[in-house]
C-alpha cells in the first residue's frame, strides 16, 4: 500500500515514508527523516533532519518537528528526535532535537500534545501523556508514563515527573515532581495522591492507600526527606508502586516539592 503524498508539499526523495500515510499541500519534510506506515501530516507542517517517527502519528497545521535546538551549546551536531507510535501533535507544537552529536530527545507513544506545546531538547517523555494548551517543557527533562499536564505549565530544565502525576494549570516547577501525586500553584506545592488517574489505571484501592501513607510521610512528616524515606521504606506496605516512590526521590538531584 502506497502513501499520498501531495504534489504540492516538498518532501525530500531522500527521506523514508511508510505505507499508508498522507502527506498533505505544503507539508516539508527535509532528508534525514524517517515516518512510519499510516502517520498524517497536515499542511504547514515541517519535519526536520533527524526526525524518527513510528506508525499512525498526527501531526497538525503549523507543528515544527526536530527543530533546531535553542541551546547555546549546540553547534550544528547531528542528533535525533525519537518519536514513537499513535502520538497526536497539535497545532503549533514544536518539540526539538537533542543538542549533542547522537543525543536523542524521546517522544513515547500515545501522547497528546495540544496547540503550541514545546518539548525541548534531550528531554525524554513516556507513554500515555497530556501536554496542555502552552505547555512548555525545557531541556533535558524526564517525563514518566500517564502524566498530564494541563494548560499553561512550565517545567524547567533538568527536573523529572513521576509516573501518574498530574500538574495543575498555570504551574512554574524547578523541582522533581513524585510519581501519583496532583501537584500546582505558586509556588508549587504538593496537592494530595492523584487517585483519579490511579484509579483509572487500575491501581488497587488498598495500594492507593498506601501510596497516600507514603506521602502523608513526605510531605507531612517533621523528619528531612531523607529520614521520610526510610520511614516509608520501614512503615508503608512493599509493592511496585510504593518502591518506585521511593526509588524515584532517592534519585533526585534537584530536590522535591514541598508541602507548606
Amino acid at each position: 500500500m502506497s502513501s499520498n503524498i501531495s504534489d504540492r508539499a516538498m518532501v525530500s526523495p531522500k527521506a523514508k515514508i511508510g505505507d499508508g500515510c498522507v502527506i498533505y499541500p505544503f507539508a516539508y519534510v527535509e532528508d534525514d527523516v524517517v515516518i512510519g506506515d499510516d502517520c498524517i501530516i497536515y499542511p504547514f507542517v515541517s519535519i526536520l533532519n533527524g526526525t524518527r517517527m513510528g506508525k499512525g502519528n498526527k501531526v497538525h497545521q503549523g507543528a515544527v518537528l526536530a527543530a533546531i535546538p535553542q541551546d547555546f551549546h549546540f553547534t550544528g551536531e547531528a542528533s535525533e528526535l525519537i518519536i514513537g507510535d499513535y502520538n497526536t501533535f497539535r497545532e503549533n507544537v514544536i518539540v526539538n532535537r537533542a543538542t549533542h552529536k547522537d543525543g536523542q530527545t524521546v517522544i513515547g507513544s500515545y501522547n497528546f500534545l495540544m496547540e503550541g506545546a514545546h518539548i525541548s531538547h534531550d528531554t525524554k517523555v513516556g507513554d500515555h501523556d497530556v501536554f496542555g494548551y502552552g505547555t512548555k517543557i525545557a531541556g533535558d527533562c524526564e517525563i514518566g508514563n500517564g502524566v498530564i499536564f494541563s494548560s499553561g505549565v512550565i517545567e524547567n530544565s533538568h527536573t523529572r515527573v513521576g509516573d501518574l502525576a498530574m500538574l495543575q494549570a498555570g504551574t512554574t516547577f524547578s523541582k522533581d515532581v513524585p510519581p501519583f501525586i496532583i501537584a500546582g500553584g505558586t509556588p508549587v506545592e504538593y496537592g494530595g495522591p492523584n487517585n483519579t488517574m490511579m484509579a483509572a489505571w487500575k491501581i488497587d484501592e488498598k495500594v492507593q492507600k498506601h501510596v497516600a501513607n507514603a506521602y502523608r510521610l513526605v510531605f507531612h512528616g517533621q523528619n528531612s526527606l531523607f529520614d521520610s524515606v526510610i520511614q516509608v521504606e520501614e512503615q508503608v506496605p512493599d509493592g511496585p508502586e510504593v518502591r518506585r516512590i521511593v526509588s524515584f526521590i532517592k534519585a533526585t538531584k534537584v530536590g522535591v516539592i514541598t508541602k507548606k
